[in-house]
């Protein structure tokens, strides 16, 4: 058995002293735990700031299919963006001197997206949808870097590799599953869009404080990121655009009419959605709500009460027309947005007792728990961003408006489309795929009964019943309330209609149907 000789073992002693002491201090580093952290945090806070950019951006582009499809094709470019551009920077510079910079950066474009995005939708509405993915796509791919670096630092050994990147890009999905889940069901709900960023963009910034100071020594960078922050505070708070209230679902405004002491619009994500006068609930404003209170005057002569559901509350204008004109009317309201439902109650003095009952619940869960036959009118009058939510729309859903209706019920829908009015029409096809009879109401150019004109487009009303309808009388309240509607039905609505498709569950393509408008008004 041989052994080293004594000068060997000195010779390999003093080849790695020499080599440490070249290689100078030992660098810091990162403890699975602090990894895990890291990698947690910055996964969770690309999904809120993708989830919250959505709202922030709904007052100005709608709460579509297509800005939803937008914001996530960014959040998701960002990420496959960073993760790859994290990768290769890791293997050229020490991954431990950038995760410092990546939060802070990346936590100050958060704090300033909300001045920054609101400032351009009122200053310069064309640059928007840059501006928008850049303040997506910038914090997203730092952020999304972050994951890279840490693995970089964990990887000490080619026999765990496999063990370190299962485990960090676990924890990632880990982190962005928590970060989906406390904006949609907690943050959303109890703090304003603004205020979610802003506290986002300080946890980032603060997060970064210790990494720098405990990977690159003390510096001025944090100090600067600090201040960075605190200006994007600063100008978030007098940017324009600040909601009254910002619901789970709306930026939610309340503005006063100076015309009537007790006239308010509820405004929400940017349109008019509803009038309330609190002092005279007999008093319409819009068109199409006088429309809907035409129909159900002609339909139910006299003051008899009503049994009534509404599909989409707003400012609850029709429910307070019925009980304030038919003494005795019972309102069942679906109305998704707790936020909307509280501002009936402290700004529009709703109370008990006065036959409206509000539930906050989906429009369609809500006709499933009503029994057949129950109803003398359903009320359709729900809306995201100016378009009924789809699945409002389908056969399967008109099925069930059908079912809770009595034998003589009304189903009465309010509809907002422009341009060639695709998706009104595609509507009026799959209404009468479920009721007997239908009718149109809006203007005449709208409705196609004015064909030299082009459409202007904005509200038309649906009626559908399986009853007979008396229209005659239906004019004549249109013409007493002066709206200037008229009523297609028969041969005129069936050409109008044309060969538009039915909408179901399986396909109903409503926002690419529904033509954008820039206006924000309601007629």
């Amino acid at each position: 058995m041989s052994s080293t000789p004594a000068w060997k073992d000195a010779a390999c002693d003093r080849i790695v002293f020499l080599t440490r002491r070249r290689a100078g201090p030992t660098r810091p580093g990162l403890g699975p735990r602090a990894a895990a952290v890291l990698v947690f945090g910055a996964s969770a806070a690309v999904l809120v700031v993708e989830i919250v950019a959505l709202r922030l951006l709904a007052p100005y582009l709608g709460l579509t299919l297509e800005t939803s499809t937008m914001v996530i094709g960014i959040a998701l470019t960002a990420i496959a963006l960073g993760s790859w551009l994290g990768g290769r920077i890791a293997d050229q510079v020490d991954p431990l001197r950038l995760l410092g910079p990546a939060l802070g950066i990346s936590g100050v474009v958060v704090a300033l997206t909300p001045a920054v995005l609101r400032s351009t939708a009122e200053g310069a509405p064309a640059l928007l949808i840059l501006v928008a993915a850049l303040t997506v796509l910038v914090p997203g791919a730092l952020l999304s870097a972050v994951t890279p670096l840490v693995t970089k630092v964990r990887l000490t050994s080619l026999a765990e590799t496999g063990t370190v990147v299962g485990r960090l890009s676990g924890i990632g999905t880990v982190g962005s599953i928590v970060g989906t889940v406390l904006t949609g069901f907690v943050l959303l709900s109890r703090l304003p869009v603004s205020g979610i960023l802003i506290g986002l963009g300080a946890l980032l910034v603060i997060a970064s404080v210790p990494v720098s100071r405990r990977m690159r020594g003390r510096n001025g960078a944090p100090a600067a990121l600090a201040l960075a922050l605190a200006a994007g505070g600063l100008a978030a708070s007098v940017a324009p655009g600040d909601c009254d209230v910002e619901t789970r679902y709306h930026c939610a405004q309340v503005v006063a009419d100076p015309a009537r002491d007790g006239g308010h619009t509820l405004v929400l994500d940017g349109v008019r959605h509803s009038y309330v006068d609190v002092d005279d609930p007999t008093h319409l404003e819009f068109t199409y709500v006088k429309a809907v209170a035409s129909v159900a005057d002609a339909a139910y002569p006299g003051d008899q009460p009503l049994t009534a559901h509404h599909l989409g509350g707003g400012g609850l204008t029709v429910p307070r027309y019925l009980a304030a004109a038919r003494p005795g009317t019972r309102s069942v309201v679906s109305e998704i947005d707790g936020g909307v439902v509280r501002i009936d109650r402290e700004r529009f003095g709703l109370a008990p007792g006065t036959g409206i009952d509000v539930r906050t619940e989906d429009g369609r869960l809500g006709l499933k728990r009503l029994d057949t036959g129950s109803l003398d009118l359903v009320v359709g009058d729900a809306f995201g961003g100016v378009s009924v939510p789809w699945h409002l729309t389908t056969v399967e859903a008109l099925t069930e408006v059908r079912r809770v209706l009595a034998a003589d019920g009304l189903y009465v829908a309010n509809l907002i489309d422009h341009g060639d009015m695709s998706f009104a029409k595609a509507e009026l096809a799959t209404v009468g795929e479920v009721f007997e009879h239908v009718a149109l109401l809006g203007e005449p150019t709208d409705i196609g009964l004015a064909r030299s004109e082009e459409p202007v487009g904005g509200n038309v009303v649906v009626v559908a019943s399986d009853r007979t309808v008396d229209l005659r009388a239906i004019q004549r309240a249109l013409d007493a309330r002066r709206t200037g509607w008229t009523i297609a039905t028969g041969d005129a609505l069936t050409s109008w209609t044309g060969d538009a498709p039915v909408l179901t569950d399986d396909h109903a393509p409503v926002d690419q149907l529904l033509q954008p408008h820039a206006s924000p008004g309601r007629r």
